[in-house]
This record gives C-alpha cells, sequence and structure tokens, in this order.
C-alpha cells in the first residue's frame, strides 16, 4: 500500500469546511514551525520558552476561527498563517512590555526541578539574548527573512510570497543578512567575560 500526501490545497479546503482530519492534519503541519517561529521572534523570558509557546497555540486558534472565512488568492497558505503569526507575535511584545513587572514566586517546590540548573539557564538565557541582540541589529526583512527560512524552514518561493519578493531576491537578502551576522557575531561573541 503506498501512502499519498494530499495536496495543501485540498487539506485546507476540506479543513475550511471543518472536516475533523483535514484540521487536524493542517494544525499538526502547522504547528513546529510556528512554534519555532515564535521562539525566535520572542525567545525565551525568565529562561523558558512557555510565552513563544503560548502564542504559538493562539495563532493556531487563530488560524482555525479564520479557516472557514479563508479564501485562496493564488498564494500559499502559509503566506496567510505567517501574516495572523506576525500580528501575533506583535501583539505579544506589546503585551510583555506592558506587563514588565517582577514577580515572585508564592511558595519553594516540593519536589526538586529536573530542568537544567541555575548555570545552565543563565548560559542559555545568555546566549539567546546575544542572538536576539544580533537578529536586532538587522533591518527588519531580513530579520524576518531569516527567522521564516532558518527557524521556520520555509523555502525560498514560500517566504517570497509572504514577504513580497521572489524567491531570487529572498536568498540574496538572506545571504546578506548572514553575511551581516557572522560580522556581527565576530564582535559580540568574541568578547571576553569580565
Amino acid at each position: 500500500m503506498t501512502l499519498t500526501i494530499e495536496p495543501e490545497a485540498e487539506l485546507v479546503r476540506r479543513a475550511a469546511r471543518r472536516d475533523g482530519a483535514a484540521v487536524a492534519a493542517l494544525l499538526a503541519g502547522l504547528r513546529p514551525g510556528l512554534v519555532r517561529y515564535c521562539r525566535a521572534r520572542l525567545g525565551r523570558i525568565g529562561g523558558a520558552y512557555t510565552t513563544a509557546d503560548d502564542v504559538a497555540q493562539e495563532i493556531c486558534l487563530a488560524v482555525l476561527r479564520a479557516l472557514p472565512g479563508y479564501q485562496d488568492q493564488g498564494r500559499p497558505f502559509s503566506a496567510f498563517v505567517y501574516a495572523i503569526a506576525a500580528h501575533k507575535v506583535a501583539d505579544a511584545h506589546r503585551a510583555a512590555m506592558r506587563a514588565a513587572t517582577v514577580t515572585a514566586d508564592d511558595a519553594p517546590p516540593e519536589h526538586p526541578d529536573a530542568d537544567p540548573g541555575p548555570e545552565q539557564r543563565a548560559v542559555a538565557t545568555d546566549l539567546a539574548r546575544r542572538l536576539s541582540v544580533l537578529l536586532d541589529r538587522l533591518p527588519e526583512m531580513q530579520r524576518e527573512i531569516v527567522l521564516l527560512r532558518v527557524a521556520v524552514g520555509l523555502s525560498a518561493d514560500e517566504v517570497g510570497t509572504i514577504v513580497g519578493m521572489t524567491a531570487a531576491a529572498v536568498r540574496m537578502a538572506q545571504s546578506r543578512a548572514l553575511a551581516r551576522l557572522r560580522t556581527l557575531a565576530g564582535d559580540t561573541f568574541g568578547e571576553v567575560a569580565a
């Protein structure tokens, strides 16, 4: 028996008609890329990806709500999805700015924590911070292209559709962005810790 892969357009049409199997298959295909996208855009807050994962879930719910009204306009469905994702990430950034207060835990945990220790979390958080600083130094379009191509894993054609560029222009912008990041990384990661 051979397994056939259903074309995305047909899967989207079935999901828009609320076919449960199609909705599940569509979300199963979308969620991993959305999680990577949100983690790359939002980073770690308090050493964890909780907020990014929550935003990815909100994006999935927003896609489900918008699905019945979705109309194929000749663009990949991913352009529709990542437009929603960009808005949800911007909302999360605004919410984080408003809620930038420090809160203490009410009670110490009753059981030992199996997660990485403070040193490992500090190193990972510092690395994530440095990478975020590097990405923030890129122009917005280059940053978006790098995130969609590297973190999410979309093709140059898909990213081109999302950002309104040709695939060749996306590859050129990505190449320039990565070259810029290499230069910036040499400056940032070459520093000696005091």
